[in-house]
């Protein structure tokens, strides 16, 4: 069989996510299941390699610009990927030579005919592999919007609203911690006992997986040297579910007692719904709803493998107004669309397509879908109102809102003492960099 070759797989999907064809989480995902039979380190080059060159794209177009007399904006999409994957190679990877990142550009160029650039590719590769340490960057101090958008990749609306919101110092901490690596996260199931606990980890260890423990969260783990989530011992056994620390917080902030009825209105792929579920264990219902066949088949994927009962996955728009379950539920989740922002560490195409128009679209939206399904809350129900961003229009004020238009009040917080504590009297705000997890949002409201 012929040798599969790593860098022409990674240049097809960054030619496909760069015309936003594909989200790159998922197409990535779909491209190492297809090639499974790569070695794991393989797979591991080229996870690496194209969420490496998305992550840093604005950077790496930087840097082309000052050794490429034509400019980054003007070229062929072709060159264009192949020019960020390979100065990806020679600024951020040191297991590959610089020889080796110019020659296979090379190679590349030639073999999808563009043998008339081939000079151009690896001139400007060689400049910047001999000059890499005399580049130079935006300074701080002269800019600071500047600076944050090259050093940290991020669009400068972005970095502005940020800064913004948070500060200098913290906006720097947060674009760090979305650009350092991110461990998966597993919940082990609530029915486990602590021996049965014990025989999980032991099996992780067997096959060579590190993992670290989160003080207060007895049954949630990081885990490290993991060949894909469905390899992992007691995964496909319905032992385990992955889930940020972020959203595990949700359930851990839900107490089961008298609760009988619960839905989660914007669901997929269902891993709160499951979280309150097993906290039933087996008893009263939990409605899991979303837009889609495609979603709910998520939700029913992880109902099915960790053998819950007690949830009831369901295809639901939820500007749609249910008169059949007003007033029905115990425990509304809200966990709305959004910008997405906490999460553009692992999503990392998020901050390229997001526009600033669109964050009013979605604060529209989230309000809609509030209007439209408050009334299934039980009078002194709770509603848990959640997003994975971290821009105060979608959180804090939404929850200013909330308070003020419908007849709900904020219930107390818990959060490990391990994590950072930010005070805010409209809920509770995480933030990559400063706590250990995805940027989150997330308040527990009474109806009154």
């Amino acid at each position: 069989m012929a040798k599969t070759d790593t860098r022409e797989l990674v240049l097809q999907m960054l030619l496909d996510i760069f015309a936003e064809k594909e989200y790159s989480h998922v197409l990535i995902r779909a491209v190492l299941d297809k090639y499974d039979y790569l070695s794991l380190s393989e797979k591991a080059f080229m996870k690496r390699l194209t969420e490496g060159t998305l992550e840093r794209q604005i950077q790496l177009d930087y840097v082309i610009n000052q050794f490429s007399k034509v400019p980054v904006h003007k070229m062929k999409p072709f060159i264009r990927a192949l020019l960020r994957m390979s100065v990806y190679q020679i600024l951020f990877m040191d297991s590959v030579p610089d020889s080796a990142a110019c020659n296979e550009a090379v190679k590349l160029a030639t073999a999808h005919k563009f043998s008339s650039l081939k000079g151009f590719v690896n001139g400007v590769l060689r400049n910047i592999a001999r000059n890499r340490d005399s580049i130079s960057y935006p300074k701080k101090e002269e800019n600071m919007t500047t600076y944050c958008s090259v050093a940290y990749s991020m669009p400068e609306w972005i970095v502005e609203k940020l800064l913004q919101t948070y500060g200098e110092k913290d906006t720097e901490t947060i674009l760090q911690g979305l650009l350092e690596e991110h461990p998966v996260t597993v919940r082990l199931a609530e029915r486990l006992t602590e021996a049965e606990q014990k025989a999980v980890l032991e099996k992780w260890q067997q096959t060579g997986i590190s993992w670290k423990a989160f003080p207060d969260l007895p049954k949630v783990f990081a885990l490290q040297k993991t060949e894909g989530v469905t390899k992992l011992p007691g995964f496909m056994e319905g032992l385990l579910t992955v889930q940020d620390v972020s959203s595990i917080l949700v359930g851990e902030n839900l107490s089961a007692d008298g609760v009988t009825h619960v839905m989660d209105v914007c669901s997929a792929p269902g891993g709160k719904a499951c979280h309150i579920a097993e906290k039933l264990q087996g008893t009263g219902t939990v409605i899991a709803r979303d837009l889609t066949d495609y979603k709910v088949e998520r939700i029913q994927e992880n109902t099915g493998r960790l053998g819950l009962t007690n949830v009831d996955p369901q295809v639901w728009d939820a500007l749609k107004f249910d008169e059949t379950k007003k007033e029905w539920a115990d425990i509304l989740l809200c966990d709305l669309p959004c910008s997405g922002f906490g999460v553009m560490g692992k999503k990392r195409d998020i901050k390229y397509r997001a526009k600033a128009n669109q964050v009013e679209e979605i604060v529209a939206l989230q309000k809609k879908i509030l209007q439209t399904v408050w009334p299934y809350v039980k009078k002194g129900g709770i509603l848990l109102y959640s997003t994975c961003t971290i821009l105060p229009e979608e959180n804090q004020e939404m929850v200013q809102w909330i308070v003020k238009e419908l007849p709900f009040t904020i219930e107390k917080m818990w959060l490990p003492d391990t994590f950072a504590k930010r005070e805010d009297t409209w809920g509770t705000q995480l933030l990559p960099g400063i706590h250990p997890c995805d940027g989150f949002f997330f308040c527990k409201l009474r109806r009154v």
